[in-house]
């Protein structure tokens, strides 16, 4: 959606306009709270920003608000966090509605069992076991604020905060959760993956179509507006 929505601020700005992300998302992975920046030498309120924009963006993505910030602002460089919601279907039929928007499983998982799991990933961990074969990350270390499983409907919700991820990180650890929720692994076999720090030892990576970009955390002296818990899908 990059190239899109440098397209529609640049024919709104009368001038090429180049963003910078909070993150990247590879392709299936969706971002509902995005922040990106630009520099520009046109003057517009913020409404026009957010209006003019939305009038010639591609109608999968949308502006939800635009700022002025100053200079030493960075997108990706200055976010304090980043959160991550990835949405499972764990049900017999496989999505049809929700097809590219959920991940699914055939089976019922243990949502107790998952989140109890999911535990042991929280605080400053090596994540070798859950980092991608080409990620060029110079450390596999990582510092996850929060881990947490939920069932909400029929929907299994898995949210992850950090000050940043590996390449492919949280597909490979809700893939690792997921053979604890159906069964062939106890929760302590996510504390052993940690240890191992091998690849080859986790869970395969689950499907990127569940996975969203849910919110950005900056300092409050940017005056952007507060994070909000973006709401996704909800279901019955």
């Amino acid at each position: 959606m990059q190239d899109h929505l440098q397209r529609a601020l640049s024919q709104l700005a009368a001038e090429s306009i180049e963003v910078t992300a909070a993150g990247r998302t590879d392709t299936g992975v969706h971002a509902s709270a995005q922040v990106a920046h630009f520099d520009t030498n046109a003057s517009r309120d913020a409404n026009a920003w957010v209006r003019g924009t939305n009038s010639n963006l591609h109608e999968g993505a949308r502006v939800l608000w635009a700022r002025e910030v100053p200079a030493d602002f960075h997108a990706r460089y200055s976010a304090l966090s980043r959160t991550y919601r990835y949405l499972l279907l764990d049900d017999a039929v496989a999505p049809a509605i929700l097809r590219h928007r959920v991940g699914w499983y055939h089976k019922p998982l243990d949502v107790a069992a998952m989140s109890l799991a999911a535990a042991a990933l929280v605080g400053e961990r090596d994540f070798s076991s859950f980092r991608d074969a080409q990620c060029q990350a110079k450390s596999p270390v990582r510092d996850l604020k929060e881990a947490r499983v939920e069932r909400r409907g029929t929907l299994v919700v898995f949210t992850f905060r950090a000050n940043a991820f590996l390449h492919h990180m949280i597909r490979n650890v809700v893939g690792s959760l997921v053979y604890v929720g159906a069964g062939k692994h106890a929760p302590g076999w996510i504390g052993e993956l940690l240890a191992m720090r091998d690849r080859r030892e986790a869970a395969p990576t689950f499907a990127a179509a569940g996975l969203y970009l849910a919110g950005v955390e900056y300092d409050p002296a940017f005056g952007l507006p507060a994070f909000r818990d973006q709401p996704l899908i909800s279901l019955p």
